[in-house]
């Protein structure tokens, strides 16, 4: 299989050319801002510049949503567990039999669903407009990261394409020893997170075992140059300086908004 859902959509590709790292920084300092406090407001404020940014980014709607749609499956079930489980306070919108809803459950339950997609979105948007080996050569020549790690990224990105593949190999497997046989739900479940570990199992030593041989081959040994130098220009520095401006915004519009609840409070 391959790598396509890798490739950004070519109808813009403004920020699609900004170095690795300084995408990375933005990502950062948002994530940062959403994890400080635990409130509507500020996650409301993230994802809507997230989503207004796509343009720049090169990714259209359609693509978006068919890529992250088990995402938005488990924010709107998370935010509906929240807001029957959480503290119910203010009036009640709901009270039918163990259905209680008020207006503070309901907004926690949707402070819980916009962050979740607020987090999400920084790092899917890197997956989907940087190429690989560019975000290697970044970590290793701007983050000095060591080498192992670097390349353990790039092989599990790379092979990235083989999980499918993998995903149904493994189910053939199991279902070959009879594992997965039994159609009642509990059943279906414990097979399912019984294969999704053994594909996670699979990922990392097949990651593990190619950036070995690539360190073997000299890939991470001593003094190398470079075939592509990462470099910074001055759009690094205006992506660097949106992502800070994102998550001052975001603070400043709950602090405003008086929904602020800082998370050690």
């Amino acid at each position: 299989m391959s790598n396509d859902y890798l490739t950004p959509v070519l109808t813009g590709k403004t920020l699609v050319r900004a170095n690795p790292v300084s995408k990375l920084f933005a990502a950062v300092a948002i994530t940062l801002a959403l994890l400080v406090s635990i409130d509507w407001v500020s996650a409301a404020v993230v994802l809507t510049c997230e989503l207004a940014l796509m343009p720049m980014l090169g990714i259209s709607v359609r693509g978006l949503a068919r890529r992250i749609w088990p995402l938005l499956v488990a924010a709107v079930i998370g935010a509906y567990g929240t807001a029957l489980l959480a503290e119910k306070t203010g009036g009640v919108l709901l009270d039918v039999g163990p259905f209680l809803f008020t207006e503070g459950s309901v907004t926690a339950g949707i402070a819980v669903g916009l962050r979740a997609l607020a987090l999400a979105l920084p790092g899917i948007f890197i997956l989907l407009t940087t190429d690989p080996t560019d975000l290697a050569d970044a970590l290793a020549q701007k983050l000095h990261l060591p080498h192992r790690f670097v390349l353990g990224g790039l092989a599990s990105l790379r092979l990235a394409g083989l999980l499918v593949e993998q995903w149904e190999t493994l189910g053939l497997a199991r279902h070959a020893r009879g594992i997965g046989s039994d159609s009642s739900i509990v059943a279906r479940t414990r097979n399912l997170l019984g294969q999704s570990f053994g594909l996670i199992v699979q990922a990392i030593r097949r990651a593990t075992r190619l950036a070995t041989a690539m360190e073997a081959r000299g890939f991470g040994g001593g003094t190398r140059t470079w075939a592509r130098e990462s470099t910074y220009a001055r759009l690094d520095a205006v992506v660097a300086v949106v992502g800070l401006l994102i998550a001052a915004g975001a603070m400043t519009a709950a602090v405003l908004a008086g929904t602020w609840n800082f998370i050690l409070s």
